[in-house]
């Protein structure tokens, strides 16, 4: 019969268990190492609150095919572990998967790819593709020039995403919409890795947008006598991209449905070009009045010499087979036009619809610049109303109530 252990040394073998799993809390991780073999994967301890004691995390990298990408990755893995856990990183607290680990670089090549196939199915604009990729691609040129650039997508957090806006808003002296517009794409982006779990929530949550006291567009209508500068100047320079001003300030097409316009969708008799709802901000068809200044130009320019499948806008402005997009209208004018005439960066080339509207409304009424201008609404259309031609009312000069 074996007899029970004497009280004290009860006491001292409950006091060396405390002291074990106390001393574990204490050292609650141990250093990563690669451990190579037929599986490649990086090791370290973690202390896991859930069972009182150290344990084992494995990150495998055999995904990786080359031996020296493999040790190269494990060993930028190993030192940014090592500062996560040193900063009180703990793997079973947050249960991150492996893919938070995915470089920041590759996973916004994967998102570029992702952009690029939802325009090619049609569920993105032309415009906001670019829009996107381009602030990605300023996202990461930043990135790269850091003092320390992230690495890992895990580190996409909202202090990098706070210093980028303010380097956007700040640095580079943009507007306030334009670090709004910013802010929004981010939080697209930020959808992009929550919904493919490379991360657990949105860091993107609590930004908000600068407010404005008022609405401020950034462009602006362009005074008469500049107006005349520019057509004696396009005269001389470029009159095929004189008729994309012409399309623009007196039919005010927008410069999207501009670039699909083909010589089938004008019809000479009638003075009209279709706007196809497929390119139209409305997503509605259209016909729109083209003024006779308008045709006499494109008489002038033998545009209607070309067959009806070509483009109205193709190669240099010129009638052709090749789709060119909205951006050359814009490119055009920021290095040629604005530069040689040393326009403010206020007259952009899209000022041409605002100025054109701006003055329709001297002569035409409200309801027939509205149809022309193709807006929701006549509100719309009189945002652009001229102070000086706004009047009172006659039918309510002579009038009185019952007060």
């Amino acid at each position: 019969m074996h007899s029970l252990p004497h009280e004290k040394n009860v006491k001292k073998m409950f006091a060396q268990d405390l002291k074990s799993n106390a001393l574990q809390e204490i050292i609650s991780y141990s250093y990563p190492k690669l451990y190579t073999g037929k599986e490649w994967y990086i090791g370290f301890n973690a202390f896991d609150p859930s069972i009182g004691k150290l344990r084992r995390k494995k990150i495998k990298i055999n995904h990786i095919e080359k031996i020296g990408e493999r040790r190269k990755y494990a060993a930028g893995l190993i030192m940014r572990i090592t500062q996560k856990l040193d900063h009180g990183w703990n793997p079973w607290v947050e249960s991150e998967n492996s893919k938070a680990f995915s470089t920041f670089k590759d996973v916004c090549e994967k998102y570029k790819t992702y952009i690029i196939k939802m325009y090619n199915d049609g569920n993105l604009r032309e415009k906001t593709m670019y829009g996107y990729l381009s602030m990605l691609r300023n996202m990461m040129d930043w990135n790269s020039n850091r003092k320390e650039p992230i690495t890992y997508i895990y580190m996409f957090n909202r202090i990098f995403i706070s210093d980028f806006l303010d380097y956007i808003y700040i640095d580079r002296d943009n507007s306030i919409r334009t670090r709004n517009n910013y802010l929004t794409w981010l939080g697209t982006f930020d959808g992009y890795l929550l919904q493919h779990s490379y991360i657990k929530s949105k860091v993107t949550d609590g930004i908000v947008p600068i407010k404005r006291n008022t609405y401020e567009k950034d462009r602006e209508v362009i005074p008469d006598k500049e107006m005349e500068r520019l057509h004696d100047y396009l005269s001389s320079k470029d009159k095929h991209y004189m008729l994309a001003c012409y399309i623009l300030h007196y039919a005010l097409i927008r410069p999207r449905e501009m670039s699909y316009i083909k010589l089938s969708d004008i019809n000479l008799h009638k003075q009209t070009i279709f706007v196809s709802g497929k390119f139209a901000k409305n997503k509605k068809d259209a016909v729109v009045t083209l003024p006779a200044k308008v045709i006499r130009l494109m008489i002038d320019l033998n545009v209607f010499e070309s067959p009806g499948n070509y483009y109205l806008f193709s190669t240099n402005f010129k009638p052709g087979l090749v789709y060119k997009n909205e951006k050359c209208f814009r490119d055009y004018w920021d290095h040629h036009v604005r530069k040689d005439l040393n326009f403010p960066t206020r007259y952009k080339f899209y000022s041409l619809k605002d100025t054109g509207i701006t003055a329709m409304l001297r002569c035409c009424d409200t309801l027939t610049v509205r149809d022309q201008a193709r807006h929701s609404s006549i509100l719309m259309t009189n945002i652009y109303t001229p102070q000086d031609i706004k009047e009172a009312n006659k039918l309510l000069l002579n009038y009185e109530g019952k007060l």
